[in-house]
This record gives structure tokens, C-alpha cells and sequence, in this order.
């Protein structure tokens, strides 16, 4: 039971914090912008793109290409030569401000995530500031084994990249603190 509820005190934590760094701070929204012609652009992957949901890499190579000098060359050249984007596509839209299903998956994840964390902190007889920093390097962590390698592979921006190792490093400095309470206190 301590470990459900310090996990509940990180997951609302983790959760208010992202509210905090989307919805009042530019954190959320580092390196990410709107297409000035978005009309073009939505026909154009309507018309571009299968019909099916999918991470698109533009220009692209197929990995049955790597072998095709000629290929792999024509793919080069473009790539130097072009934009290049990384598509997350979805054929069927949905309204993004249609929230509720969102809001309760990303709570959800969030707690999860904070008790996979409190089981961690509660592995030792650390002090506070062990805890703490625990949840912290788990964020850390987490940002480095998925958005650098996002940033890195995928040319994700440098600055959403930053954002993210904001949102995630004071996102889990913050839920460590009330789970790092939780768990040091006395058992009764």
C-alpha cells in the first residue's frame, strides 16, 4: 500500500507538472510549429501517403534499399538536397481538443510510471535526497534512451529535444519529492 500511494502522489505530481509545462509555460511547446499553408499540406499527404496510420520518413529508404548502391545514392542526394520531415500520420482525423480520453491515458501513464519509481526508491534505506534524485536520473534516464536517439536519428529539433529534458528532468525532480516523503516516513 505505501508503494500505491506514493505512486499516486508522484503520478499527480508528474500530471500537474505537465499541465504546468504545456498549458502555462512555452516548455510543452518548444520546437513545434503550425505549416503556413496547412490546406496544401494536408492534401498533399492525403495524396502522398497510404491509407493507414504510420511513422513517415520523408525523403525515404526502404531498409530493402540498403544494399542498392544506386539507391542508397539517389536517396543521399535527395536528402542533402531537400526538406526532410518525419511524419506521424493518421488517415482518420479526431479533434485535439477532445481531451478526455488523453488527459485519463497520460494520468494513467503517469502513475504507472511513478510506481515502477517508488519500487526502485524503496529498494534501499536511502535518505530523502537519495530518493529524490533516484526518481530524478529515471527521468533522465527516460529522456536519454528515447529523445535523444529521436534527435539523433530523426532530426527531431534541438529545442523540442530541450524541452523535453526540461519537462521530463523537473517533471520526476517533482514527483520524487512527495514520493520520497511518502516512503521515508515511519511505518505504523
Amino acid at each position: 500500500m505505501r508503494l500505491v500511494i506514493a505512486a499516486l502522489l508522484g503520478g499527480v505530481m508528474l500530471f500537474c507538472w505537465g499541465f504546468v509545462s504545456h498549458m502555462l509555460l512555452p516548455t510543452g511547446n518548444m520546437g513545434m510549429g503550425e505549416a503556413s499553408n496547412e490546406d496544401v499540406v494536408l492534401a498533399a499527404l492525403k495524396q502522398g501517403l497510404p491509407a493507414q496510420a504510420g511513422v513517415y520518413m520523408v525523403p525515404g529508404l526502404a531498409p530493402e534499399q540498403y544494399e542498392d548502391t544506386a539507391a542508397v545514392a539517389a536517396y543521399s542526394a535527395k536528402a542533402v538536397a531537400q526538406p526532410n520531415a518525419v511524419i506521424i500520420y493518421q488517415p482518420v482525423g479526431r479533434d485535439g481538443m477532445a481531451m478526455g480520453p488523453q488527459l485519463a491515458t497520460e494520468f494513467g501513464t503517469c502513475t504507472l510510471a511513478a510506481l515502477l519509481a517508488a519500487w526502485v526508491m524503496s529498494l534501499g534505506n536511502f535518505s530523502f535526497g537519495k530518493r529524490v534524485t533516484i526518481a530524478t536520473v529515471m527521468g533522465l534516464f527516460a529522456w536519454l534512451v528515447i529523445s535523444v536517439p529521436y534527435w539523433n536519428w530523426y532530426r527531431f529539433p534541438v529545442q523540442f529535444t530541450a524541452g523535453s529534458l526540461i519537462m521530463t528532468g523537473v517533471g520526476w525532480f517533482l514527483a520524487g519529492l512527495p514520493m520520497a516523503w511518502w516512503l521515508g516516513r515511519r511505518r505504523r
